[in-house]
């Protein structure tokens, strides 16, 4: 009887050492020399044995908010910083007053016959209320009477040249021209140098020339001169007391003082000192003195102005 070949014992070794597969889910193979096998053909799973399936809540779950919640929080950042510029560069720069309508008064002469025209003309009374520091509308600009601020350093405001970039607005001044003040407005228009060194040189030179009030003989420098840029007019130039304005197509010193020394602390409602309000004089303006300063009218009740 002869012995099975040593490979065909190896064989039928490792067959005898696989896992019986389940029935109905192998085959059989012959292999030469040896006996069929079964063939398992059901394998397990990837997944291991004690191994839980965790719920996926990674970044495909996430909520748009929770995705760029980094850039949203700079963009809000980058807006409201720019917000808070804007708000306050804009609030520095706009003007806190608004004009309903540029005036021009009608060429009437307001002499009676006989008399010299008086300097100026009247313009329609809008009030004078005391109002907090916001936005006003007026109907009339510039305007010689109205809502204006009563607060220590916006209204009244100095007596002073404000540069074209200074700033000063009518809710100021016109609390100057309650108390009896002179304002001269100026406007930045290429057809005159108002703007220009030369044109601000003048008004210096006006200011440092400027006489004591009319009727009260407050000096200058107190409540009076204040000259300010303002282009909401339909002049170049325009000279103001309470309740009225004279428009000036050129720069024209020794015609303001006139209408200062002949129109001056009449008209406004405060007056500053008890004298009584004495009616603006018929006589021509005086020549001015060496200094630059109109010499008074023979019916100002006060003294000689005298120069600063």
């Amino acid at each position: 009887m002869s012995k099975p070949s040593r490979r065909g014992s190896r064989a039928a070794d490792r067959t005898a050492a696989r896992p019986f597969a389940p029935s109905g889910s192998s085959s059989s193979s012959a292999t030469a020399g040896g006996p069929a096998t079964a063939t398992p053909t059901n394998r397990p799973t990837s997944t291991r044995v004690g191994r839980r399936e965790r719920p996926r809540t990674g970044y495909a779950r996430r909520s748009p908010l929770e995705r760029y919640r980094t850039p949203i929080l700079a963009l809000v950042a980058v807006l409201a910083f720019g917000g808070l510029f804007a708000f306050v560069f804009l609030g520095a720069t706009a003007k806190s007053y608004a004009c309903s309508t540029v005036w021009e008064p009608q060429a009437t002469s307001s002499a009676a016959p006989g008399q010299s025209p008086r300097l100026g003309y009247v313009q329609p009374d809008q009030g004078r209320t005391h109002n907090p520091p916001v936005p006003t509308k007026y109907t009339l600009c510039p305007p010689a009477s109205g809502p204006h601020f009563n607060l220590q350093g916006q209204g009244p405001i100095a007596a002073r040249v404000y540069g074209p970039d200074d700033g000063a607005e009518p809710q100021g001044w016109v609390h100057n021209l309650e108390h009896g003040a002179l304002v001269v407005l100026y406007k930045c228009d290429q057809a005159t140098d108002a703007c220009e060194d030369s044109g601000q040189k003048q008004f210096r030179d006006f200011f440092q020339n400027m006489p004591a009030s009319p009727v009260c003989g407050i000096p200058a420098g107190v409540q009076s001169p204040v000259i300010a840029r303002f282009d909401d007019m339909a002049w170049p130039y325009a000279a103001l007391v309470w309740g009225r304005v004279m428009p000036l197509d050129s720069w024209d010193a020794q015609k303001v003082y006139d209408f200062y020394r002949t129109e001056g602390e009449r008209t406004n409602p405060e007056p500053q000192c008890q004298g009584p309000s004495a009616a603006p004089s018929a006589a021509p303006s005086a020549a001015p003195s060496a200094s630059g300063t109109a010499a008074p009218a023979s019916a100002a009740p006060s003294a000689s102005p005298a120069a600063s």
